[in-house]
């Protein structure tokens, strides 16, 4: 049995081995550099961009254009986690709005006027599930359980006020905030960008970021001090809410349809999985947003991968569901502490 003297003497040696297995970046780049690697060997033009009538397009360009919606839903979803919550509800909220804009649209508004009335809907949904976890003390899973269970059907209702015989609509301002581009960049990377730098400024440059990661941490010590936790609790809803209306924007614009059933079906996973492979944790206290949309990225590079590959699209779920719980098992600790012992012996 070596004494502790040799065992210290050696574990220098090893800790840059340490360092990079425990940043929280590394995993998902990985993954990402991975995924990359796997389509230049089955699709050699993978990597290839070219200008088509004055727009940029490519597997690369499609992964980021696609992944917008999904980092939209997810910025807003890591403030959420951030305050120790969740946001199931956000899939329903992209329903509600294609629906209000589709039925303010028929009701011949004007087309500036929708899209404020369309974010106004998202905020009063972010409004509802704050009221339900701030101020009623209801757990968030059920909370915003409500609305996810009831949205998608009252966005069906919408639909009913303009007949819902004619879901399709038209509307140049809001297809081009979607669909767009500006010189060679698609408007919804714009968009996304500028919505990203202003919740960065918010959480890493004002003190509300430090109130909202305290309350996440410890709502108690945060009340202690002064810190009003259920005000900030409706903040983190409200930007879950405006976030997700933003998505709901881009989508329904996108196909220019209110589709209450299907439109941002099974979002809320990913932004959920984006969040946590992105090193965000479900016990809050942390908001990693540039590690967040690393995550979007992954997991839209794993589903725009399987589409190119040829796979038949029922094994999406399941290879993005083991790739997933890999990079997970890889950011777990322990397993970080067993690959690490384990290297470390077979260099004694």
């Amino acid at each position: 049995m070596k004494h502790s003297a040799d065992i210290q003497a050696e574990t220098p040696s090893f800790s840059w081995l340490r360092a990079i297995f425990g940043h929280r970046a590394v995993w998902p780049i990985v993954a990402l550099a991975l995924i990359f690697i796997v389509d230049g060997v089955i699709s050699p033009g993978f990597f290839h961009i070219r200008i088509v009538e004055g727009r940029l397009f490519g597997n690369l360009i499609d992964i980021l254009y696609r992944a917008v919606p999904t980092a939209l839903v997810a910025l807003g979803m890591a403030a959420v986690i951030g305050t120790k919550g969740i946001d199931l509800s956000v899939g329903s909220i992209i329903a509600i709005v294609g629906a209000v804009i589709t039925w303010r649209i028929h009701a011949g508004d004007p087309h500036w006027l929708v899209l404020l009335i369309a974010l106004g809907a998202a905020l009063l949904c972010g409004l509802w599930n704050g009221f339900l976890v701030a101020v009623l003390d209801i757990q968030p899973i059920i909370a915003t359980l409500i609305l996810m269970t009831s949205g998608r059907g009252i966005g069906l209702m919408i639909n009913l006020l303009y007949g819902g015989t004619n879901p399709s609509f038209t509307s140049p301002l809001l297809q081009g905030l979607s669909v767009g581009h500006i010189g060679l960049i698609p408007t919804r990377l714009i968009l996304f960008a500028a919505i990203f730098f202003l919740l960065w400024l918010a959480i890493r440059r004002t003190a509300f970021g430090l109130v909202l990661e305290s309350v996440g941490g410890n709502a108690g010590a945060a009340k202690i001090v002064g810190i009003n936790a259920r005000l900030i609790i409706y903040a983190a809803y409200l930007i879950s809410g405006f976030c997700s209306g933003w998505a709901g924007i881009v989508l329904a614009a996108d196909t220019h349809t209110s589709d209450p059933v299907s439109i941002g079906l099974y979002i809320e996973l990913d932004a959920i999985l984006a969040v946590v492979i992105g090193g965000g944790s479900l016990s809050g206290g942390r908001v990693y947003l540039g590690m967040t949309i690393l995550g979007v990225l992954v997991i839209q590079a794993l589903t725009t991968s399987i589409l190119t590959s040829g796979l038949p699209p029922e094994y999406n779920l399941v290879v993005k569901a083991i790739v997933v719980i890999i990079v997970l098992l890889l950011q777990s600790t322990n397993l970080r502490a067993a690959l690490y012992n384990a290297f470390a012996r077979t260099k004694r």
